[in-house]
């Protein structure tokens, strides 16, 4: 989905909403841009934004133009960003990749203006439970939590927070994460053959993502 479709309605989805309250102009940093594609549909959203990008290899070459892009272990090198000199931060489904979170919470914290926000997403916990695609499709689509081989651990959203809060920042809401078309189109694909379209809308539906907001105090 392009995200320029939903300029007018950016609530249908819960990344999509977030991004667009980012101050006009502003800077936003992503971390864990693996291939882009969420990146890019940030650009599409809101092309006024200038991009940060930071993963420990990524895909720069896919990244929207004009994209500055670091590689950083997230673990334990520090930002080249100023302290406080970004508008937003968001960090999606990588926490759930990393051993040690304390590092990164309290470079984001850093980085962060007085009032800005970051936004955390990461498999919710009970996707623990979710069955795995079966026969033909078996490894087509990570449904349970361990179908990614690269996944960690789980990480609620109630240790995210605790972290945050260790590094000075406040938890502004949380929940669970879903684009609500892709989620309404579930009744319709259920019966349809194995696909990746089919299992993105079965993981809207059943809520697979848990998110964290918080903020940097003024």
């Amino acid at each position: 989905m392009n995200w320029s479709s939903i300029k007018s309605f950016p609530w249908v989805d819960t990344r999509a909403r977030f991004v667009a309250r980012v101050p006009a102009g502003g800077r936003l940093l992503d971390l864990g841009s693996s291939d882009g594609e969420t990146l890019r549909h940030m650009s599409e959203l809101r092309p006024d934004l200038r991009f940060h990008a930071a993963d420990l290899i990524g895909c720069p070459e896919a990244y929207p133009a004009g994209c500055q892009f670091v590689r950083l272990n997230l673990e334990r090198d520090a930002f080249p960003w100023p302290d406080a000199s970004l508008d937003a931060v968001t960090c999606m489904h990588l926490v759930e990749h990393l051993s040690e979170l304390g590092h990164l919470m309290g470079e984001v914290a850093r980085v962060l203006k007085p009032g800005a926000r970051a936004y955390f997403e990461t498999p919710h916990p009970k996707t623990l439970r979710f069955n795995s695609p079966s026969g033909a499709a078996a490894g087509m689509f990570t449904m349970n939590f361990y179908d990614d081989i690269t996944h960690v651990r789980i990480v609620s959203t109630g240790a995210l927070a605790r972290h945050a809060r260790t590094a000075g920042l406040e938890v502004e809401t949380s929940g669970t994460s879903r684009n609500w078309i892709f989620a309404a189109s579930w009744p319709l694909l259920c019966c349809a053959p194995a696909s990746r379209k089919k299992f993105t809308a079965q993981a809207h539906w059943r809520g697979w993502s848990a998110y964290l907001i918080v903020r940097r105090p003024l």
